[in-house]
């Protein structure tokens, strides 16, 4: 059975944040794994080689920070789509790959899900 679902991870240490993000997705129809740190959230994409998002916070426990997740997640799955957020760091801190957004916190749900669909349109 084939699911039209968009399937997106995200990933964010602060596990209040995470799991309305979470919901909010879900309520919106999208099929949303998550990750509570970089390690998992890479782990969790070998595992799903579906996936077509990632919704990233900047600063996360890890062997690496939000920024070097999403140059790894470009350079190894580029198919993937990736929107990087973070309430401290300003978009042009952040270092990102090509066809990446910024989007600073706080950010609304609704827009969260419109900028992934998207940009998995195409």
């Amino acid at each position: 059975m084939r699911s039209d679902r968009i399937s997106v991870l995200v990933v964010e240490d602060d596990p209040m944040i995470r799991l309305s993000v979470v919901m909010d997705l879900e309520g919106a129809g999208f099929k949303v794994y998550e990750a509570a740190d970089t390690d998992e959230a890479i782990s969790i994409i070998g595992d799903h080689p579906t996936m077509q998002a990632m919704f990233t916070d900047v600063e996360l426990p890890g062997s690496m920070n939000g920024l070097t997740l999403a140059a790894a997640v470009h350079d190894r799955w580029p198919p993937i789509k990736i929107i990087v957020t973070s309430g401290r760091v300003r978009k042009q801190d952040a270092d990102l790959p090509d066809e990446a957004l910024f989007m600073p916190k706080p950010y609304e749900p609704r827009h969260v899900a419109s900028t992934i669909r998207t940009m998995v349109a195409g």
